[in-house]
């Protein structure tokens, strides 16, 4: 039950320190997101944003938080980090340096990691520098500049600022990570998505209140809610278990008998990092181009409406990104050669199969077609709900991309939670276990 689940916690020093360390590394974030920088209006960028529902902007300041419309030292959050491993991982592949330090283990992601902070704090600065630029040209319905003292003292402060506060959010995340409970970068994005909900919950009520929504269009939303989140539970709990079998072996004068097992293969083996990833990308070019004066190249407002959610551009390009990095992360993290030499060296073969390559080109096929399911799943669960809001003109914060992470992340820190208590001996959060995947 869930009652002997937290009672199995309190019991466990290391897994309460852990829970109670992430509490507060999260705790100390929303501190920081109430932190204005310097020589901004916030009254007045607030006055702008207002006017923003259901664009890229709005779309941005999700993943941020709500720092991004306020302009806090948090405002870029933790996406340059995220841009940033998304370049280093796709140089592995192409610069032969950086695979052989792959192949290193440890020693060598370790100086992988190294690279990418660079690269977090040289992106941060790139883009906190056209920020500066951007908050200098606004201003809010009522004719209010922004930025009241626009320079270079005001850009120097802000890319400064800016970028230490990312800095920081990338140490806080990998410090989660390594001594707190579940994904630190996951969690950091769950957390400000979570604290801007009720917001979105009472500005829902506001538009019933002045008849801009009914009773059976909430409804509808929340039934759509409850079937995306049971969708988004069952697929990642969902796993096809490959049957191993062991031959008999022999170790000295004792022979053990041969057994079976099961190789569990998730349907979404990425998890929430495609939709995390593909939107970081695209989202980055219509940022750029929004900044950008907009009067001197038209193009550019072109630009910028093609790559707003909603419009066709975007959607086609978002369910193109989120195959691309399903199957791109999928064989970053799960390599079949490895997991067939593993298995020959064990004596286990898959019935039917030969073992060595026949057994990771059949590995391979059948992690393809579930990528495949699992990317259709995450494009579906992304993008409908959010074109449906999108017409329905309702708060955004109730679209597919931003259950699916509190969903996703939720689950996987659940199970991590899970895995202390049954190693423990303790009772899960619910009878005979609390996540359980489904065949």
């Amino acid at each position: 039950m869930i009652g002997q689940g937290i009672a199995g916690i309190a019991k466990i020093p290391e897994l309460k320190n852990r829970i109670l360390f992430t509490f507060g590394m999260l705790f100390v974030y929303r501190i920081g997101s109430h932190i204005p920088v310097p020589g901004v209006e916030t009254d007045a960028l607030a006055d702008f944003f207002r006017n923003m529902a259901g664009t890229m902007f709005q779309f941005f300041d999700m993943f941020t938080g709500s720092n991004f419309s306020q302009a806090t030292i948090f405002a870029l959050g933790i996406m340059p980090y995220i841009s940033s491993s998304i370049i280093f991982q796709l140089l592995t592949v192409v610069i032969p340096k950086l695979e052989k330090l792959k192949k290193e283990g440890q020693a060598g992601q370790k100086k992988i990691t190294e690279y990418t902070r660079y690269g977090t704090i040289v992106l941060s600065a790139v883009q906190a520098f056209g920020l500066c630029f951007w908050l200098e040209s606004l201003q809010s319905p009522g004719g209010q500049v922004v930025v009241a003292d626009p320079g270079w003292d005001f850009r120097l402060m802000t890319v400064l600022t800016m970028t230490a506060g990312t800095a920081f959010l990338m140490w806080l995340g990998e410090q989660v990570t390594e001594r707190g409970i579940g994904n630190g970068i996951s969690l950091i994005i769950f957390a400000g998505i979570v604290a801007d909900m009720p917001t979105a919950i009472f500005q829902t009520f506001q538009l019933i209140s002045i008849g801009q929504m009914n009773i059976l269009l909430i409804l509808f939303l929340l039934a759509m809610m409850l079937a995306v989140i049971t969708a988004i539970v069952f697929m990642e709990s969902s796993h096809r278990k490959l049957t191993i079998n062991y031959a008999k072996r022999q170790v000295g004068r004792r022979q053990f008998a041969g057994n079976q097992s099961h190789l569990p293969l998730k349907v979404n083996t990425s998890g929430v990092i495609p939709p995390i990833f593909a939107s970081s990308i695209i989202m980055f070019p219509a940022t750029i181009a929004n900044f950008m004066s907009q009067d001197s190249a038209p193009w550019l407002s072109v630009v910028t409406d093609m790559l707003h959610p909603g419009a066709l551009v975007y959607e086609l390009l978002y369910i193109a990104a989120i195959f691309f990095f399903c199957f791109f992360y999928t064989a970053i993290i799960f390599n079949p050669s490895d997991v067939a030499e593993n298995l020959k060296k064990q004596n286990g073969h898959i019935p039917g199969i030969r073992p060595g390559r026949p057994t990771a080109e059949y590995i391979d096929k059948v992690l393809s077609r579930l990528t495949f399911t699992g990317a259709t799943y995450l494009a579906a669960i992304c993008v409908f709900p959010d074109v449906l809001i999108n017409q329905l003109n309702v708060p955004f914060y109730f679209g597919g991309t931003g259950l699916l992470i509190v969903v996703g992340v939720g689950m996987d820190t659940m199970s991590q939670v899970q895995s202390h208590l049954v190693m423990r001996h303790y009772d899960g959060f619910a009878k005979k276990g609390a996540l359980r995947s489904r065949r």
